[in-house]
Order: C-alpha cells, then structure tokens, then sequence
C-alpha cells in the first residue's frame, strides 16, 4: 500500500492544477495515515509563515520533531505538526510537495531510500552527508549538519535465548537462521539495511517474518512472548536497556552512519535564514546516543508523553520558555 500511496502522492503533484495541489496531496496523506492507523495529529493548511514539522510513525521520531518543534515555537517561530505520519513512502513525497517542511532524518537509512538500495551510505559519516545532500537538493530539499546521535537497526534476541545457542554476533545466526523467527517493522523485508541486508551480507534466511512494530513496545512484547525469536529494534530502544535482551554485534558492518539529521525544504531556509539554519544546527550538537536512549524508555516504558520528554530535554540543555 505504502508504494501506491507514494506514486498517487507524486502523480497528482503533476496532474492536479497548482492551486489545489496542496489540498489534494493533504487529503491523500490524511486517508493513508488512516488507513495504516496513526492520523496525523494536525492538517497542515498552512500559509507560508508556519513551519510544517513530521515524523514518522515510531517514538522517537515523534520526539525528535517535538524537539525541533518546541525549540523553534520558544524562539518566535509558528510551527505546526503532522506526527506519525509513515515510513519513508508516505513522508519523503509529503517533504518534497510542501506538505511537510522538515523532518528529522538518520543519514544512512535516508540515503539508502534515495538512492534505491545502491549501497551508497558507509560508517563514513561525512561521505554519507555530502551524498544525502547531492541526492535531496535536486528535490530543493537541505540537508543541515548532523547529530552525534545515531540510530540504526539492532538485532537483538532474549537472554535466554543467547545464552542456549551462544549467540554474540549476527553471524551466529547462519546456523540456526532457518529454524528461527524474526520479527521487525513491516517495511523490514523491502529494507537493503534490514532484512535484505541481512541475507546479503551475513546469509540469513529466516523461517518466518512476523512484521510487528518501528519502536518496539510491539516488538518486545513478542520477543518476550516467544512469538519470535529474534527481533529487529532500533539500538536507542529504551529496552535495551533491561537485563533480559541481547543486542548482537554486527560483525560485518551492515549499518552505515545513522546519524539523527533534519531535512528542510530549501524554500524554508531561505524564507528565515541563517537564524533558522544556526538553531537547527545547534540542538542536532547536543543530541547525543544517550539521550534518544532516555527519552525513548522514558516514553515507551514509563509512559510519558513524547511532547513532555521533548520538553523536558530542551529544559535541560538550555531552552527554556
């Protein structure tokens, strides 16, 4: 569905007159949303004095745009949201038709949705953003610097489970591989860096997919249930921080750089200026690994809402209404 969504969003761009163009792709990223169960919580049809911020439909994504958000709101900026819209499909044609202004991104898995899978992201975090930045800026989109934090896709197993079949690293799966569940996002088997990946760097066949959820709390109740066996979750999952999950090294160095890095229409940064560019900038500097850790258990095992956590970090680090 995701596919289909994507092509009507960018063929209506060209065959819907330019007046109403926006109107219509809102209307059609508003019905997705629906159908995959996560509204947007507002309906951007704004002028050009408001910055339009999403997310895709996982945590910490949500918290990430609260942050942006809530930063730019302290500073005299009128923002509006559109949270939890979708994986990349929905949200990358959103970006590129004005529905969306920015979006909080990871370097790698970014570049790899750009590029079609050509194995052009790399631990090298420079490279990887002078490339995301050839790639998007043909589509008037900006590319601002990225943060210390990273995030990429992490296969974990419970602690019983490593330590019946010794498991360490990823490829100690090649054995048990086809007599083993996997769950993960239910984009993870159309993914170079996720379950494409996995078979084509380390051979691993699995016995079953079972798509579960981007964030994890989905995802760890069936780990933890033994309706799978292995798991795909994001390495600043606030879970794995508990005692009964294992995060296997990987070993062959399928994740590239997953730096957290916002995208921003270019008509946007023109619009503000440097003043805008210099903010965004400056809180991407202090994200750091530990803190989307935090924030994430803080959201996904206590409870709080995305919105107080972002709040809370920004008191924090300095912003303060």
């Amino acid at each position: 569905m995701f596919e289909t969504v994507a092509d009507v969003l960018r063929t209506r761009s060209k065959t819907v007159r330019p007046g109403a163009r926006r109107a219509a792709l809102l209307l059609i990223l508003v019905l997705a949303t629906a159908c995959v169960g996560r509204p947007p919580e507002t309906a951007s049809t704004s002028g050009v004095d408001l910055i339009t911020i999403g997310s895709f439909d996982f945590s910490e994504s949500e918290i990430l745009a609260e942050i942006y958000a809530q930063a730019l709101t302290l500073r005299g900026y009128r923002v509006e949201r559109i949270l939890r819209v979708g994986p990349r499909e929905l949200v990358e044609p959103a970006l590129e038709e004005g529905l969306i202004d920015l979006v909080p991104e990871y370097l790698g898995t970014a570049l790899e949705f750009m590029t079609h899978g050509r194995g052009t992201a790399t631990a090298d975090v420079n490279a990887s953003h002078q490339a995301l930045q050839r790639e998007l800026s043909t589509r008037g989109i900006a590319v601002l610097e990225p943060a210390p934090a990273q995030n990429a896709n992490g296969v974990v197993v419970t602690r019983e489970t490593a330590d019946r079949y010794g498991l360490e690293r990823i490829s100690d799966l090649a054995p048990l591989a086809s007599e083993l569940v996997i769950g993960g996002p239910p984009e993870c088997p159309e993914r170079p860096l996720c379950l494409q990946g996995l078979g084509r760097l380390y051979g691993l066949r699995f016995r079953e997919f079972v798509p579960t959820d981007a964030g994890g709390p989905l995802t760890a109740g069936f780990l933890d249930a033994g309706e799978i066996d292995v798991a795909v979750l994001f390495t600043t999952s606030g879970y794995l921080g508990e005692d009964g999950y294992v995060l296997l090294e990987d070993d062959r160095g399928l994740q590239p750089a997953e730096n957290v890095v916002p995208v921003v229409r270019g008509e946007v940064l023109r619009r503000y200026g440097a003043p805008l560019r210099d903010l965004l900038d400056d809180i991407s500097s202090r994200l750091e690994a530990e803190d989307l850790i935090e924030l994430n258990r803080s959201v996904d095992l206590e409870g709080q809402h995305p919105a107080r956590a972002a709040s809370g970090w920004l008191t924090a680090n300095g912003y303060a209404a």
